[in-house]
């Protein structure tokens, strides 16, 4: 009878710090789904703002609007008085782009920001797409015990039509 406990009590030890690995692992990954959501949610928000604001210079990073849309999607206030949603996300990491299809081949791709491109305020034509994402990406560092790894690089991107005039 003795021995079978010790046998049961072995495999126990032996199981349990699988688990508490496997446990972790399921954590840190809902962690990281949260975060890459949280963060795809930001760039929609910043992006459908954007896609409808009347008079916003799109091609001007410094533009009122453009200032504004980013705040409200990092904190839910256009005048950043608010906590950010997500600590370390700040408005310079966020790139605006935008898209145009072309007139000689139909593909789609980067409108430049002049008279002949997408610059509305000085008379171009409105662009078809907004794009905002992190082109340098958000770091997340993972923390599993006893393990050394390297954070990891979320790059969210999300691309609608402007509706703007």
């Amino acid at each position: 009878m003795k021995r079978r406990c010790g046998n049961a009590l072995l495999e126990t030890a032996m199981f349990v710090p699988v688990l508490l690995l496997l446990l972790i692992g399921m954590i840190e990954l809902a962690r990281v789904t949260y975060i890459y959501y949280t963060l795809h949610k930001t760039m929609y928000t910043l992006v459908r703002y954007l896609g409808t604001r009347q008079g916003a210079n799109l091609c001007d990073a410094g533009d009122a609007e453009v200032a504004a849309a980013k705040e409200y999607a990092l904190t839910g206030a256009t005048d950043g008085s608010a906590e950010p949603f997500l600590s370390g996300l700040s408005s310079e990491m966020i790139s605006i782009q935008v898209e145009r299809y072309s007139a000689e081949n139909g593909a789609l791709g980067e409108c430049e920001c002049s008279l002949a491109g997408c610059d509305a305020s000085a008379g171009g034509r409105p662009p078809d797409f907004i794009v905002v994402s992190i082109p340098d990406g958000y770091s997340v560092a993972l923390s599993f015990p006893y393990l050394v790894t390297e954070p990891i690089l979320l790059r969210p991107s999300v691309r609608v039509p402007f509706g703007g005039t």
